[in-house]
């Protein structure tokens, strides 16, 4: 078994580099197409929720962000999940569970009610995320119905999330057009 001694600290500007190759080592180049990137594409992650994995040496082996978005017409805040990434020689080694516990602990901080992701839920289900209802949430491309996940950090948050996910600019887009405030 391996053993991973590491800290988790917040992201900070010189991580951005070897964040980028770790997602492009975990996820490939083809990252960028899912769905999950385009709705974070032209947005900023969440002011202090994003955390990076350092092992001695100040090695980068994780990295975890959270970013805005609204569901529904109604415009429901909650926060996407994502990317998370562990170096592939440390993975099962804890670090991304322990990603997500400081990231969710401090979501929940700063009064975050609703956290949604696409992923495996056997992985995420270990800190608390289930499958998303049928029909409740959709995502605007191409989703596995059976990936997209939640996790209420406030109960009964996901019963007043329904409908379209969509990312910050593009609710507001919407919206104004609804209003014609074009």
């Amino acid at each position: 078994m391996t053993v991973c001694r590491f800290s988790i600290t917040p992201q900070e500007p010189q991580h951005e580099g070897a964040i980028e190759e770790l997602l492009d080592e975990v996820f490939g180049l083809s990252r960028r197409v899912k769905t999950s990137y385009r709705l974070r594409e032209g947005e900023m992650p969440v002011e202090g929720l994003s955390f990076v994995a350092l092992e001695a040496g100040n090695r980068l082996v994780g990295a975890i962000s959270f970013w805005n978005v609204f569901v529904g017409e109604k415009g429901y805040p909650a926060l996407l999940l994502g990317p998370l990434a562990v170096a592939p020689d440390r993975q099962g080694t804890g670090v991304g569970r322990a990603l997500m516990k400081v990231g969710l602990d401090r979501a929940a901080q700063i009064g975050a009610k609703l956290v949604i992701l696409v992923g495996d839920e056997p992985y995420y289900g270990r800190v608390g995320f289930k499958k998303a209802p049928e029909n409740q949430l959709l995502m605007p491309g191409p989703v596995d119905p059976n990936r997209l996940l939640y996790l209420e950090l406030q109960n009964g948050a996901m019963s007043r999330a329904k409908g379209l996910v969509l990312a910050p600019r593009r609710y507001k887009e919407k919206l104004s057009a609804l209003l014609g405030t074009r």
